[in-house]
């Protein structure tokens, strides 16, 4: 019995061959209308794409890439999939690939930074159009060998101390100093600074502004408390809370600086568990401005960074390195805001 269109489809995956011979024409008349359809009549057309459709044929994107030596796809390597924040980013990023007709592919390196390395490793091998990442590094060579291979990466939520790489970042020593002032209008004078590690620029700007709003303040260097943490998670803020729990009330901080939202969301939970009123006897800022930080048991006063506008800006900044032989460098960044709500107030 000779086996229908459908029967080859469940015994295997129909090949191109399969379809010419379906359709009645030529190898090279299907290679036509998978890449150049204009090149093939509307009739000739409408039948190889019913012989695909009634044989359930997928085309080998893999070999096709091979043969074109990229790819429709681009990556960002993020570095917290459990932070908001750089989903968020990703969303951005996202929106800007489909202008275009781009996949974004995400991968999360979990501040790992050998996770990384395979990642953009794979990401290579992919051949993917270009890399999107927030590096656990700014500096790593890493990012100089991927590019000088062909893949053209941009910095995301970084910055490097050299102008080579395009970059999309926030100024984090700005929003620290909002932070800070604002605490410092409401009439805070000792304030905790929750956040690590240090190695990350980030909180090493958020801190080194927050420090430069509290000398022009001209406040005593040692009531600005550095409570360092070993991540930005919730974790850590919880156990930055136990921290300012057990310290003796006369010199406790009435105000928290963190370093995201993640932290300040978990020092929230335990000073509220800890019978510590916020905003009371505790004004809590973070950082991000993350959805969740409106939504909170005390809504979180937050420094503002504009996510999906800094993942589409660094999406173009890709897609030019990609496809513009006059491309230019280029390091972009954003103004964050301060969205006061009720986890400060005036003391």
């Amino acid at each position: 019995m000779e086996a229908g269109p459908m029967t080859m489809a469940r015994s295997g995956r129909a090949s191109v061959k399969d379809v010419a011979a379906s359709a009645g024409v030529s190898l090279g008349t299907v290679s036509n209308v998978l890449n150049r359809p204009e090149r093939v009549s509307a009739a000739t057309r409408e039948r190889v794409e019913t012989a695909m459709r009634d044989l359930g044929f997928v085309r080998n994107e893999s070999a096709r890439q091979l043969r074109a030596g990229t790819s429709r796809t681009v990556a960002y390597v993020m570095l917290d999939a459990g932070n908001p924040f750089f989903t968020d980013v990703a969303q951005g990023i996202e929106h800007a690939a489909e202008q275009v007709d781009l996949t974004l592919m995400i991968c999360n390196s979990g501040q790992r930074p050998e996770r990384e390395r395979a990642h953009l490793e794979l990401l290579q091998e992919q051949r993917v159009q270009g890399v999107l990442v927030t590096p656990v590094d700014p500096e790593s060579p890493l990012l100089e060998v991927i590019r000088s291979r062909g893949t053209p990466v941009v910095i995301v939520d970084r910055t490097r101390r050299d102008e080579s790489f395009c970059s999309v970042a926030v100024d984090d020593v700005l929003g620290g100093r909002l932070a800070l002032e604002h605490l410092i209008d409401r009439g805070h004078r000792r304030v905790a600074f929750v956040g690590g590690p240090a190695g990350l620029g980030q909180v090493r700007d958020r801190l080194e502004g927050a420090r430069r709003a509290w000398t022009e303040a001209g406040l005593p260097a040692d009531d600005l408390v550095a409570l360092p943490t070993t991540s930005l998670d919730v974790a850590s803020g919880r156990e930055a809370g136990e921290r300012l729990a057990g310290m003796a009330s006369a010199r406790r901080p009435t105000a928290a600086f963190c370093a995201n939202d993640i932290t300040a969301l978990g020092l929230l939970q335990q000073a509220i568990s800890s019978g510590i009123r916020v905003p009371e006897d505790l004004a809590i800022v973070g950082y991000d401005d993350i959805e969740f930080a409106a939504a909170a048991a005390v809504p979180l006063t937050s420094v503002r960074q504009p996510r999906g506008e800094l993942g589409a800006a660094a999406a173009d900044l890709l897609l030019d390195e990609a496809t513009n032989p006059q491309h230019r460098h280029q390091q972009v960044v954003f103004v964050p805001e301060l969205v006061a709500r009720a986890s400060t107030r005036a003391v």
